[in-house]
């Protein structure tokens, strides 16, 4: 057998572009390397003497992308959501996250995240972890060991929280710049991200000292930006001399200036939203967390038509949801509700576009990420769908849409990274 190629025979979707499902019926999708060589009806002569992975009437569909996920809150899931933003960070994000200088309770809590994310099918993931050193390079090493991708940041926070997880400025950058050097060329899908938390609990020199970072040695950002009235207000008072949230993370090239992703993103004045399009900063949409914490909602189409792109997060555990196909129905949802609300000035978001925010949208943050298009990454899922009612008279498009709306974790028969098999994880 020839080790480069890989060949797989199944009904391909995915979404090269947002407005439409793009299918390929009981078709060959040919990997070299890694990456989509091709999709093709038949198979030319010279491929046939290689095995064909066989999933005839199954669903072969990208892997799911998640841009925006807080490690050491998963054992909070479902917890203190009657609770707004601020109020819930204080009685449950910041004592949880305290836990994470303990290493062992760490590595308890990461292997159960792990083989979660490997469950629900997500294969790429941006993730915030706590303050501490030991424990983040822990996060890398079992996210290199599992075969899943990921951007892993030390989270930064020098004000406005409980001594306990309160940092020096120095030893926040200090320690962040020894994570860069460590892990910055030990994997190719698993690398350091730098991660304010957010404006409010970050001085002007730790951000300043974070951007310089950035910019050293050209590492993405991930933060928060506008998710609820109340944090915008206390940006204002903490920062007046800067005209909005956004300029704030601009001042100190930790918007755009490398890759650069914000979460929430719900109530932006359309000059941030300008200056996000003209910096190619990623907003991360994360509905079920608005949702939980009465944040409100993400106007998902003003960023679309303003040409930012957008991905999906499932914000655990302001989200309780750790699974991107139900966060891609609550993103169609809230863009409904929206519709109304703006007195249907923003159109909805279709399914397919709700998909290719989870998947290509998402993904491009990573690479050629999150679609079959030849030279992306083969990242896939393989979808049994048989048990979710006939089949017989239903279009691809009528399949995966049933699929994303009433299906599950259960019906992911097989997860592929970089066209590598990625099985559960042995720890």
């Amino acid at each position: 057998m020839n080790n480069k190629f890989k060949i797989f025979k199944s009904n391909i979707i995915f979404t090269p572009t947002m407005e439409t499902f793009k299918v390929y019926k009981n078709s060959y999708i040919v990997v070299e390397d890694g990456k989509v060589k091709g999709i093709y009806e038949e198979l030319d002569k010279n491929l046939k003497r290689i095995p064909v992975f066989d999933y005839t009437d199954k669903l072969i569909i990208p892997s799911f992308v998640d841009l925006h996920f807080h490690a050491p809150q998963f054992p909070n899931r479902g917890l203190g959501l009657d609770s707004e933003l601020i109020p819930w960070l204080e009685k449950y994000t910041f004592p949880e996250e305290g836990k994470y200088s303990d290493i062992k309770y760490a590595k308890k809590v990461y292997k159960n995240l792990i083989h979660e994310l490997w469950k629900v099918g997500t294969t790429r993931v941006g993730l915030f972890n706590s303050i501490h050193k030991e424990s983040t390079e822990l996060l890398f090493d079992l996210f290199i060991e599992s075969g899943l991708g990921a951007y892993i940041g030390k989270v930064n926070m020098n004000r406005n929280t409980p001594n306990y997880i309160l940092e020096d400025t120095k030893t926040s950058i200090r320690e962040t710049e020894e994570i860069i050097l460590k892990y910055k060329d030990k994997s190719d899908i698993v690398k350091p991200i730098i991660t304010p938390r957010f404006v409010p609990t970050c001085t002007s020199e730790l951000l300043k000292g974070l951007g310089n970072l950035a910019i050293k040695y050209n590492i993405p950002v991930q933060s928060h930006l506008s998710e609820n009235t109340n944090e915008i207000e206390w940006v204002k008072k903490l920062e007046p001399e800067f005209k909005d949230y956004a300029s704030v993370y601009n001042e100190f090239n930790l918007f755009g200036q490398t890759r650069t992703i914000m979460a929430h993103c719900i109530y932006n004045t359309d000059e941030e939203i300008e200056l996000m399009a003209k910096n190619k900063v990623y907003a991360a949409h994360c509905p079920s967390s608005n949702y939980n914490l009465s944040s409100g909602i993400m106007p998902v189409r003003k960023f679309l038509n303003a040409n930012v792109p957008v991905g999906l997060g499932t914000d655990i555990s302001g989200g309780h949801e750790t699974s991107i196909q139900k966060v891609m129905v609550s993103a169609i949802q809230a863009s409904k509700i929206k519709w109304l609300e703006t007195n249907k000035k923003y159109n909805p978001i279709t399914t397919s576009e709700a998909f290719y925010l989870g998947t290509k949208g998402g993904g491009s943050f990573f690479g050629k990420v999150g679609s079959f298009e030849n030279g992306y990454d083969f990242d896939a899922l393989v979808i049994d769908d048989s048990n979710l009612g006939y089949a017989e008279n239903l279009t691809l498009e009528e399949r995966i849409q049933r699929f994303i709306y009433i299906g599950d974790d259960r019906n992911i028969v097989e997860r592929y990274v970089q066209g590598r098999k990625i099985e559960e994880p042995k720890f």
